[in-house]
């Protein structure tokens, strides 16, 4: 367990009354890290239990706690107020945790994007320049899915871009068809698929518009170069 010494506020206002718990600032912050392990509770909390005010050691109602969260559990309200609420974070944390978010945004909309004008992906840099440029803010404890909206309308002043799934003609050897439908599915779904004569396979696959370049080179990788893709237009 923490010690109290050491650890600093998290804090949850919410119906008019406030939350609070002592952490561990470090471990709190990977909990709140899509890509860090799961961290139990137990071990980020400095003491167990729920205050009103941490400073002054006034605990909250539970029967206030009970209303709001629906449980009196100390665990489960930690949690909530984990999640929900804000964490005393030095400088230095809140700056890693903003890179380590940026840097998910990045990957995601180079995943999922394309130019509309070619309808090819965009590299990676080109979209990291576009960020740069239009000076964008990244909040550490913002929902992904909601920032790169706003991520998107600041860079689309910059460069045409826009999310779209696109559909790839790809033809592999009989042999390999096994592993092709194993990688095809962590890329896609499969619109649909035939055997040819000479026991080769064609399908036409759906996949986010950035991954056209590395769907290819994985269907080249499992037919020892015997593949073929086409981008359907």
């Amino acid at each position: 367990m923490v010690n109290v010494d050491d650890a600093v506020v998290a804090r949850l206002e919410f119906h008019g009354e406030r939350f609070e718990i002592l952490v561990d600032s470090d471990l709190a912050a990977d909990f709140r890290n899509p890509n860090s392990s799961n961290v139990g509770i137990e071990n980020i909390l400095a003491v167990e239990e729920i205050f009103k005010d941490a400073k002054k050691g006034d605990k909250a109602s539970e029967e206030v706690m009970g209303k709001i969260f629906q449980t009196k559990d100390v665990v489960e309200v930690a949690k909530e107020i984990l999640k929900k609420g804000s964490i005393q974070l030095t400088a230095q944390q809140k700056r890693k945790m903003q890179e380590e978010k940026r840097l998910l945004i990045i990957n995601k909309i180079a995943r999922e994007s394309i130019n509309p004008q070619n309808g090819l992906p965009h590299p990676i840099n080109r979209i990291e320049n576009a960020m740069n440029e239009s000076k964008i803010h990244i909040d550490p404890f913002k929902p992904l899915d909601e920032q790169i909206k706003t991520v998107l309308k600041a860079i689309k002043i910059k460069i045409p871009i826009s999310f779209e799934k696109v559909k790839i003609a790809v033809h592999l050897p009989g042999d390999v068809v096994g592993s092709g439908y194993s990688v095809i599915s962590k890329f896609g779904q499969i619109l649909n698929e035939e055997w040819q004569k000479d026991g080769s396979w064609i399908a036409i696959v759906q996949i986010p518009g950035g991954l056209q370049d590395n769907f290819a080179s994985q269907m080249e990788k499992i037919s020892g170069g015997n593949s073929e893709t086409k981008l359907i237009k």
